[in-house]
């Protein structure tokens, strides 16, 4: 796999548009990049060969679902022992709300972000499925209020 710092400017550029719309044709890329319809596939193709592109998904409108509640969630673990991680990301890994999971330095050890339907949701989710579990010794959650910046990009 290369290093991106063997990207070319050109190739950077077509990360950028195809993180602004992966829906665009090979024309449309190559006129937005100044190449013929096969270069930019041809680019493209390459660059999602060597992994710099993970595979394409849809930005889907969370109120038109019925998700009124964004959260992260601060998780403590009882314990650190390898068969708890393993364990706790099972239980992750079965929650629909939890749509991102992080592991951290410091107090907590998880950080999960999640969506649900409304705050008796959240609420069921943090005191039915998340402190019960024998791996969690504590669970902080803060509410957004308001997301002022999107989901942006990643800096190509």
């Amino acid at each position: 796999m290369r290093d991106s710092t063997t990207l070319d400017l050109t190739d950077s550029r077509l990360l950028a548009e195809i993180q602004k719309d992966a829906m665009l044709t090979a024309q449309e890329l190559g006129e937005r990049l100044n190449l013929s319809a096969s270069q930019a596939a041809r680019r493209r193709q390459r660059l999602e060969a060597e992994g710099y592109v993970r595979g394409y998904t849809a930005k889907l409108d969370p109120a038109r679902l019925g998700l009124g509640v964004q959260a992260f969630m601060q998780v403590q673990m009882a314990g650190h022992a390898p068969d708890s991680a393993r364990a706790f990301t099972s239980l992750i890994a079965t929650c629909p709300e939890v749509i991102s999971a992080w592991t951290l330095t410091g107090e907590a050890d998880y950080l999960l972000r999640v969506w649900c339907t409304d705050l008796a949701a959240l609420n069921r989710l943090i005191h039915q499925t998340l402190l019960p579990h024998s791996t969690v010794a504590r669970v902080q959650s803060q509410i957004v209020m308001d997301q002022p910046k999107t989901d942006a990009p990643l800096p190509t």
